[in-house]
């Protein structure tokens, strides 16, 4: 494809893909496994390997450890789970069939969706347009990927990985920008893949609505860290501080916010000190300083961090530790904020950024009452060793997925669904979830024998009492 598009560029990409979608629906498991199997070669290789650990440098200054565990790591282990369940969950699943359908058999094939679009966000640039990138191959789909354009080197890369394995009739990248986006929107896709915030994932569902295409939409909001008095503060904050300081804070599943006691909050705010210095400073030399630490992705994004800390500051916050930025290098140190009130837009927005508020609370129905005052969040966080205490709080919060006593551990899970709910997300995927969100399931049912003649038209008393019979063995 050309570097710059016109809308004609884009329709004949589509058309292609969609000539060549139906080609490959039956393809096998065998064949979609060897597409797979490239990919994991391909950045497997050092040279390769090297290449994209340089891209994530110039995007977002990543440590290679960081780069290793949550891009590679994620696609490598993704591709080994899919490799050893593709062949059963392509499989026909037969279902039961209800007595009132006496002599009818039901089954449920399972058959590529077709075309498929994949629009990824520039935080985690790689494997969140990669992973996606794996379930529509191995559900026998064609694909386009359109990177962000923040993370422009790293898109460089897939671009270059995309164009050296797959034919671009059926696996392609349209890199660029709004624009592009906007003209890719246009095409009546089979299915949408967004990952990104709620405000554009409200674009993306309002452009799939034109065509009724469907859509998975992994967003994200303000997940919160509920920690009680019955946890160890050291713990949660040798946790919490990994958790939101990973990747610059820039991780849609990081934790937002910290509810904990009042009582508590002395304690947690010092431990919290001491794991930043322990963790992100350790030779003293600042964050800054620290090849571990990575950077914001862009100026706007880096302005935008800036505001978020000078607007708290001026309505009342209290800084604990950090506030120091450098435009230039888009630096920002790993921050804790204090006092912290609804008022300020730290408290309204995804924070997406190093910046920790620390709300205390004196009851368990306040946290619940903080919580449900914000839309639901993609994430949520118990630190509790009293499980009536966690059994409160899963009651009474609603969240796309939760973990107790850690942090982001359950995007590692294959076997459990990741997604969001209502404001943070639409669909679910990972594992078999992630094949189905590119999978239709069609329903197909057989005919041997039956009765259902009995019911046709003209109707009599009989077939009145016939039907008042079957009515009550539908189920």
């Amino acid at each position: 494809m050309p570097t710059t598009y016109s809308i004609q560029d884009i329709q004949s990409l589509f058309a292609d893909h969609v000539t060549t979608a139906e080609k490959i629906k039956k393809s096998s498991a065998k064949e979609r496994i060897k597409k797979l199997e490239s990919i994991v070669e391909y950045i497997k290789n050092p040279k390769n390997e090297n290449r994209l650990m340089e891209a994530m440098q110039v995007d977002l200054g990543r440590h290679t450890v960081e780069v290793l565990i949550s891009e590679i790591g994620v696609i490598i282990n993704v591709v080994k789970y899919i490799k050893r369940n593709l062949k059963g969950w392509m499989q026909d699943e037969r279902v039961s069939t209800s007595l009132s359908l006496l002599g009818a058999s039901s089954y449920i094939l399972k058959e590529p969706k077709g075309s498929a679009l994949i629009i990824a966000p520039w935080n985690y640039p790689f494997q969140l347009a990669i992973v996606p990138l794996c379930y529509a191959i191995a559900a026998g789909n064609t694909a386009v990927i359109k990177p962000s354009e923040y993370s422009s080197a790293t898109s460089a890369f897939i671009t270059q990985m995309i164009n050296d394995l797959f034919d671009p009739k059926e696996i392609n990248v349209v890199e660029g920008a709004v624009e592009e986006t906007q003209m890719l929107l246009k095409q009546p896709w089979n299915h949408i893949y967004f990952t990104g915030s709620p405000a554009v994932g409200k674009i993306i569902m309002t452009a799939a609505a034109q065509h009724l295409s469907s859509v998975t939409l992994e967003l994200g909001g303000k997940s919160p860290c509920i920690i009680d008095s019955s946890i160890k503060m050291s713990s949660v904050a040798k946790k919490l501080v990994w958790g939101k300081y990973l990747n610059n804070g820039q991780t849609c599943i990081a934790p937002d916010y910290a509810l904990v006691p009042n009582s508590e909050k002395p304690k947690l705010i010092a431990e919290l000190q001491k794991q930043v210095k322990s963790q992100l400073d350790p030779n003293g030399n600042g964050a800054q300083n620290n090849d571990d630490y990575g950077h914001i992705i862009s100026d706007r994004h880096h302005k935008r961090c800036v505001e978020l800390l000078t607007d708290a500051l001026d309505k009342g916050a209290t800084l604990i530790t950090g506030g120091d930025y450098n435009t230039e290098s888009r630096y920002f140190s790993p921050t804790i904020l204090d006092n912290v009130t609804d008022e300020m837009k730290i408290m309204q927005e995804e924070i997406f950024g190093p910046i920790l508020p620390i709300v205390a609370y004196d009851n368990k129905e306040e946290v619940k009452s903080i919580i449900a005052s914000k839309p639901k969040p993609l994430a949520l966080y118990i630190q509790s060793k009293n499980q009536k205490s966690i059994n409160y709080f899963l009651e009474n919060t609603t969240a796309g997925g939760t973990v107790i006593n850690d942090f982001m551990i359950h995007y590692a899970n294959p076997h459990l669904p990741f997604g969001g709910v209502n404001n943070s997300g639409i669909g679910k995927s990972h594992g078999y979830y992630g094949f189905q969100e590119f999978t239709n399931e069609r329903s197909v049912m057989r005919q041997r024998f039956g009765a259902t003649a009995l019911l046709h038209p003209p109707f009599s008393k009989r077939t009145e009492k016939l039907a008042r019979i079957l009515g009550n063995w539908l189920s």
